[in-house]
């Protein structure tokens, strides 16, 4: 089994701090709409959309 490591910190509400093996990430925004900026460059925007919809992800680099 490969070693794997990630830890999230709740540092105010609405924002959290992950921390992996490779990189780190805070995440902005209440639960049902996400904004999360990472260290490698990566900016993922999370919604939930109402109805039959479900989870809608958007994934950019800079």
């Amino acid at each position: 089994m490969p070693f794997t490591f990630r830890k999230s910190w709740k540092i105010l509400p609405g924002v959290r701090l992950n921390v992996g093996k490779k990189s780190r990430s805070f995440t902005v925004g209440p639960r049902w709409f996400k904004r999360t900026f990472s260290s490698t460059g990566r900016t993922t925007t999370s919604a939930d959309l109402p109805g039959p919809f479900g989870w809608h992800t958007s994934r950019r680099r800079r």
